[in-house]
């Protein structure tokens, strides 16, 4: 039986229970459009501590209860799907009841529906006790989403692609405070990628670039090119990247396609406040130390 790197299992009886955590974005570069219809991308995938919770326990069939009620809890569930895919590709006969305990906004560019379905997978993987390789793993979460395959290693990573070509950062270290602000804005994904200016040259490499952790280049270099569209349609999300710099933040960008927005801090109690006062705004939001 394969069990994945730091995957956070805990048991209790029967009960498996892994948290499924959220990433941002350190630079994102649309490239070009693809005959699939798909873009090819450079970014790093860097996790964070922010996270759901999955749990899951033997069943006849598969069944999914959800503490956030606006989300479905059905076959359009990415944590539904990815238990039928497995069940499908495994010949699996048994089912499993799997509580989603609901933290991360959704439609913020965290990356929390892919987590939860790549932390599907491998809690189901051990709940069945299949003999699931990293190969087979990665395949089944290619076909659940383009960034999904990142959350089954959750360590940062230099992305091509779609996103799922992935080179891990060996020994990167992130040594600055985090604070993460989500606006109640829902982007849908499709709507950012057909507004995107995609270009292909005069790209940085984004990988060298913040391995340097050296923020001054992370500031000439590190642009997220989704921010133009994005924050032309709603401002209140460049009014919280300006927000996070005056607060202090070293760094600040919209990570994916937004909702959310981060700023790095060398200052850990200027990255508390502001996540203070944006919550004091009516925002979600996060902070952590550093690495």
């Amino acid at each position: 039986m394969w069990v994945p790197k730091d995957s956070n299992f805990i048991v209790s009886s029967h009960v498996l229970s892994a948290t499924a955590p959220a990433k941002i974005n350190l630079g994102l570069n649309v490239l070009r459009k693809r005959t699939d219809g798909y873009h090819d991308l450079a970014t790093v995938f860097h996790p964070i501590g922010w996270a759901d919770t999955l749990t899951a326990d033997h069943a006849d069939t598969v069944r999914l209860t959800c503490t956030e009620a606006t989300l479905p809890s059905g076959e359009d569930n990415l944590v539904v799907r990815a238990a039928r895919l497995l069940k499908a590709s495994f010949g699996v006969d048994r089912g499993a009841i799997m509580n989603l305990t609901k933290v991360l906004p959704h439609g913020a560019g965290l990356g929390g529906g892919s987590s939860d379905a790549a932390t599907a997978l491998q809690i189901l993987c051990r709940l069945w006790r299949l003999d699931c390789t990293t190969t087979s793993l990665a395949s089944l979460a290619l076909d659940l989403g383009s960034d999904v395959p990142f959350f089954l290693r959750r360590c940062t990573a230099f992305a091509q692609g779609r996103g799922e070509m992935l080179s891990p950062l060996e020994d990167y270290r992130f040594p600055f405070s985090l604070a993460v602000v989500v606006n109640p804005v829902r982007i849908s994904t499709a709507w950012a990628f057909r507004h995107v200016e995609v270009r292909e040259t005069g790209r940085a490499d984004l990988a060298e670039v913040v391995r340097t952790n050296d923020l001054d280049r992370w500031r000439r270099e590190l642009t997220n090119d989704f921010e133009e569209p994005v924050f032309s349609k709603w401002p209140v999300l460049r009014r919280t990247k300006s927000a996070l710099l005056r607060a202090g933040a070293s760094f600040a960008s919209l990570t994916g396609t937004g909702s959310g927005v981060y700023g790095v801090f060398e200052s850990h109690k200027f990255a508390e406040d502001a996540v203070q006062e944006a919550a004091a705004r009516g925002c979600a939001t996060w902070c952590e130390a550093p690495s």
